[in-house]
């Protein structure tokens, strides 16, 4: 079966994202009442790449995305629910969804393979990161939740506020989402993390 991947470019690519991202976080702000400007100064972005996300001229990073559904007062899964299939109980091996985030022209990719069903209201929440050499996170975030994982393969930095954890695989993790969190793979090979999530968050 053909792996369904959906590839979002960064902020600034010309590239425009599929989907109906862009008219999303446009709902939700007006929804809110709330100003392009408003909305960037929440998010710690400028408004041209808020309005820029609304009309689909631009994909934001993971980082972004959660900033942006904190300022609207959502979630990642609420403002991507277009993006993300419909699936039932079991998801097999090469069928599961695939969503990259791209950044630094593309050099960097870190892609979320979706390991739990997307039914709304979801307490729980798993995806496997897989990330590039070099990848990482864009800044530091954090959320309401707690949060678990498991390094399949390869080697990760954790940051956790600011302390550094180095990770290899057989190495997990657990930590409050309200603690500012991040990561990075520094090796020069692909790393799979198993990452688990409540509440729903992507």
């Amino acid at each position: 079966m053909t792996r369904k991947t959906h590839r979002e470019p960064a902020p600034d690519s010309a590239a425009a994202p599929s989907g109906q991202l862009g008219a999303r976080v446009r709902h939700a702000r007006l929804v809110h009442g709330m100003t392009l400007k408003e909305v960037a100064v929440l998010a710690q972005c400028s408004e041209s790449s808020v309005s820029k996300i609304e009309r689909n001229l631009a994909a934001p990073s993971l980082a972004m995305l959660h900033r942006l559904a904190h300022a609207l007062n959502t979630n990642i899964s609420e403002l991507m629910a277009a993006e993300w299939p419909d699936t039932g109980p079991v998801l097999k091996a090469g069928e599961r969804f695939v969503h990259s985030f791209e950044f630094d022209d593309a050099r960097c990719v870190i892609e979320l393979e979706a390991i739990s069903s997307t039914v709304k209201g979801s307490l729980l929440q798993a995806n496997i990161h897989i990330m590039q050499p070099g990848a990482k996170s864009d800044g530091q975030i954090e959320h309401v939740g707690e949060e678990v994982g498991y390094i399949l393969e390869g080697s990760v930095t954790l940051a956790l506020g600011n302390e550094r954890y180095e990770l290899n695989t057989g190495d997990a993790f657990h930590f409050s989402s309200q603690t500012a969190h991040g990561y990075e793979n520094p090796g020069t090979s692909i790393a799979r993390i198993l990452w688990v999530n409540t509440p729903a968050t992507f």
